[in-house]
């Protein structure tokens, strides 16, 4: 055992060293080669300036409604009948426009680096200057969502799943036992992946009974259905803004900053409301729950996170930690078995109710791992058992299949996450377990079978109330990279640029150029510490002492 806290305290240091010179490297880099740096950091002057950001968001996020606009942008599903607008005939008569195709793209990625610096320099100016004022903040909110709410579904086409999954539930079908297909020559089938045709939903029985309500409002009309089914993400990130507020008063932080970091994230604006996936339904139900739980109302609790879990099952490791720490610091584990049954059974009698109310059992259990079917490189236990697996075959081990090393080291993952949260359950005490359920969340997704930029937001949004030290930075990193992964339309771009006229490479170096320099106001200043004394501000009070 000492051994292995030897080998374990080397590693941390040599964690720390790497973060620490890593950070210093991107924070010289920015002061350096940004217009930030072209500003002395000055006396702060208050709230007034939020405005900017307001109104710089909305831009960026008009910038990328504009690219996924046009009728080929590979942002979007590029079929007829899909949305409201920029989507092709359907009889289309010529040749795509390469022109359009590429413009589409350079107004996408400039939206979204605009939008990554404007939230950037609002969540450092939150961090050093507290107490902002929440009316302005939700206003922002409203206007950065406004474009995502208008746009076609962006960056995935799971939200025609979960329509084609509505209307099997509006007429009986169980979308436990089947996929999308069986509809057959249904509208609702036409966009749905090929991938997940056959596929039966790994969904919980509230997210269906939701989805098929909405498409039986929307009379059967497969866009309508999708539009209702944004508008329940829309909702959904409202409120995750409000169980933020909650949840960092409770913890005695900052809900300005809690804000920002959790509902303002652009993570959460893209994919949960731009993508409209299920994910915000669950981490809303979640964080409002956690909340609950901070406020001493257990019960409350309880009940909004076995709700999350009936949506997605991960949000079963939040009850976990909630009924973990509903005795409180001090108890033995003895103590804890009594919370630990009443957890169960608020989640048994919350999965029968709305199995009821879906009409289709429990099925969907034995479907949480059908998406283990998609090979992701972001996915460490899979880019490891690919890697592996080919190796072996380029070594001459043709007997040992890619499938079974997959299997191998997406097992190995699984089992080092659930190691993980028994740990970061077990510790939750001393660390904060607000902070520690984030934290394991995180790791659920990173060492699962699939990453996918929607699945960092459970974890992320928890983290923006309840982070300490070196957290903050890994936030912002998971925050600002998590929407490219995967993202299209790079190496098209490049392709473009190089062999494209002079004039498309003058509008694509113009706009991406300037979105990466040009400067955004004063108010960045404020961003950097302005004294010493801001330079060396204390670390956010310990939340270890909150108990459900």
């Amino acid at each position: 055992m000492r051994r292995i806290q030897v080998v374990g305290a080397g590693v941390r240091r040599l964690y720390e060293r790497v973060a620490t010179r890593f950070e210093s490297t991107v924070a010289a880099a920015e002061r350096r080669y940004t217009p930030l740096g072209r500003f002395r950091p000055g006396p702060f002057a208050g709230w007034q300036f939020l405005w900017q950001p307001a109104a710089l968001g909305l831009v960026a996020m008009s910038l990328i409604l504009a690219g996924g606009s046009f009728t080929n942008s590979p942002f979007k599903l590029d079929m007829a009948g899909t949305w409201f607008f920029g989507e092709p005939s359907a009889s289309p008569t010529g040749t795509p426009s390469v022109t359009k195709f590429l413009v589409a793209i350079v107004l996408t990625y400039g939206g979204l680096v605009l939008l990554m610096r404007v939230w950037l320099r609002l969540a450092e100016v939150m961090k050093i200057h507290p107490g902002a004022p929440m009316r302005p903040l939700w206003i922002m909110l409203i206007l950065w969502s406004l474009p995502m709410l208008i746009a076609p579904p962006m960056f995935s086409r799971d939200v025609f799943s979960y329509a084609a999954q509505g209307e099997m539930t509006s007429y009986h079908i169980s979308p436990y036992l089947y996929g999308p297909f069986t509809l057959g020559s249904s509208p609702y089938v036409n966009p749905v992946d090929p991938l997940w045709g056959n596929a039966p939903a790994p969904y919980g029985p509230l997210f269906l009974f939701l989805d098929g309500a909405i498409t039986r409002l929307s009379g059967h009309h497969e866009v309508v259905t999708v539009l209702g089914l944004r508008l329940l993400e829309v909702a959904a990130v409202a409120v995750i803004g409000v169980g933020l507020t909650m949840l960092a008063r409770g913890l005695g932080r900052d809900p300005g900053e809690a804000f920002v970091l959790g509902a303002l994230n652009p993570l959460v604006l893209l994919t949960l409301i731009g993508g409209a996936h299920n994910d915000a339904a669950m981490t809303a139900l979640l964080v409002v729950g956690v909340a609950m739980a901070v406020r001493r109302r257990p019960w409350w609790a309880l009940a909004f996170c076995a709700a999350a879990t009936a949506v997605k099952a991960p949000a079963a490791v939040g009850l976990a930690f909630v009924a973990w720490m509903w005795p409180g610091i001090g108890p033995r584990i003895r103590d804890r078995v009594v919370p630990a049954l009443k957890s169960a059974a608020v989640l048994a009698v919350t999965l029968v109710v709305s199995s009821w109310m879906a009409g289709f059992g429990f099925g969907w259990v034995r479907n949480l791992l059908s998406n283990g079917t998609v090979r992701s490189w972001a996915a460490p236990a899979t880019a490891v058992g690919m890697a592996l697996g080919n190796t072996l075959h380029a070594v001459g081990l043709h007997a040992i299949s890619v499938r079974s090393v997959l299997s191998l080291t997406r097992l190995s993952g699984l089992l080092i996450a659930g190691a993980f949260c028994v740990w970061l359950l077990w510790r939750g005490p001393q660390r904060g377990w607000v902070r520690s359920l984030a934290v394991a969340l995180l790791l659920v997704v990173e060492l699962g079978p699939v990453v996918q930029p929607w699945y960092l937001a459970w974890g992320l949004v928890l983290l923006a109330a309840s982070y300490r030290g070196r957290e903050h930075f890994w936030l912002l990193m998971l925050s600002i990279t998590g929407p490219f992964i995967g993202l299209p339309g790079g190496r098209q771009l490049l392709a473009g640029l190089v062999h494209g006229n002079p004039l498309l490479l003058a509008v694509a170096v113009a706009v991406l150029g300037g979105v990466l320099v040009v400067p955004m106001g004063r108010w960045t200043q404020w961003s950097w510490a302005s004294s010493p004394e801001e330079a060396a501000l204390p670390e956010p009070a310990p939340v270890a002492s909150t108990s459900p």
